[in-house]
């Protein structure tokens, strides 16, 4: 690293990833990352405190690109249904990208998000949070008919699964997986309609 350069978390982050790809989880350390900055592991420690924390702060902005992409959806200027549709898929994709763009990537942070507990929860909760804006919105406009938004979110959300949890990923290159990917959200959308 240049002297003129100012060492950034998100530099960091974004090297570690660098390093978690090439090494792999079980081998990447700070020592790694530190080398390839071209700083002491001191430096590294003055952003991240722990191991365990660079591991988790690198899991979130993984998790967070997904997130991000997906609020797009949220918010468009078309019909709840649609939106619904549109999120789940884009979900799908996103993780499909992620599987099959780069393997070796998405299985260090299989790992490392089996470590990052707390990382994963909130994920999840901004995800069904996304989810329920979209369910109260049909509710609003008389299109879903749901009690209760956020725990039809949720339930969306867990009945999907298969189309987003890492664990199912090697199904998601499979034969048939987009038609049965459709005929769950058909299902869940007639649930919604009530």
């Amino acid at each position: 690293m240049a002297a003129s350069e100012t060492l950034t978390a998100e530099r960091i982050l974004e090297v570690t990833e660098e390093v978690l790809r090439r090494h792999g989880p079980a081998k990447a350390t700070v020592v790694d990352v530190a080398r390839a900055l071209g700083v002491s592991h001191g430096t590294v420690y003055r952003h991240f405190g722990t191991k365990a924390a660079l591991r988790e702060a690198v899991t979130k902005r993984w998790l967070d690109r997904t997130a991000s992409t997906l609020a797009g959806f949220v918010t468009e200027d078309r019909g709840p249904e649609d939106r619904l549709r549109a999120w789940l898929a884009g979900l799908f994709e996103a993780k499909r990208q992620k599987a099959g763009g780069d393997p070796e990537l998405f299985a260090t942070y299989s790992v490392l998000a089996e470590d990052a507990v707390d990382v994963v929860g909130a994920h999840i909760d901004e995800l069904t949070g996304q989810l329920t804006e979209i369910v109260r919105a049909g509710v609003d406009a008389g299109v879903f008919t749901v009690s209760d938004p956020a725990v039809a979110a949720r339930t969306v959300f867990q009945a999907t699964g298969r189309f987003h949890d890492p664990s199912y990923a090697r199904e998601w290159l499979k034969p048939g997986v987009e038609a049965e990917f459709e005929a769950m959200v058909e299902l869940l959308l007639r649930g919604l309609r009530g």
